[in-house]
């Protein structure tokens, strides 16, 4: 059971960006600009941005995860972030894949707070133990993720795998 996994693929994600953006939609909510984290919330983010006709987006990278249940002590933002002035007085709804610890939702969800008019969070999946509950998720688990996008392993000259 231990070793039992979400399995998300590309037509579930396609379905899963519909649902979410139908959740935003039914909750009345407008956002002015899409802040996807980078890497997991690139799709999700553009896919929002369509379903929803939002076509201001960004994105704002977090390292955290460094493999398979293995994380740095704390998120740590990259460059380059959005200015803050380009986020104020804003709507904004934060995408990501998934809200685990839910600590890189926090930073994110800091870094927009003293801007932004109003912040919300739009995951794929959410974890029982996260400190961020998205106000929009489609799916709730306990299980480890396989994404499409990173259950295999990267396609390089070096791999053997790339023409």
């Amino acid at each position: 059971m231990a070793d039992e996994r979400e399995i998300l693929t590309y037509e579930l994600f396609g379905t899963a960006v519909r649902e979410l953006a139908q959740q935003v939609a039914d909750d009345g909510f407008e956002p002015d600009l899409i802040l996807s984290v980078a890497r997991g919330g690139l799709g999700l983010g553009m896919g929002l941005g369509y379903a929803l006709g939002v076509k201001n987006l960004s994105a704002v990278n977090v390292e955290f995860y460094t493999g398979i249940d293995t994380r740095l002590d704390v998120p740590i933002m990259l460059p380059p972030t959005p200015a803050a002035v380009e986020l104020s007085g804003l709507k904004v709804l934060i995408a990501d894949d998934v809200a685990d610890t839910g600590k890189t939702l926090e930073i994110v969800r800091d870094f927009c707070a003293d801007h932004v008019a109003e912040a919300r969070e739009a995951v794929i999946y959410e974890k029982p133990w996260t400190v961020v509950h998205p106000a929009y998720v489609w799916r709730r688990t306990e299980r480890w993720i396989d994404f499409p996008w990173s259950s295999q392993a990267p396609v390089t000259p070096a791999s053997g795998t790339a023409g």
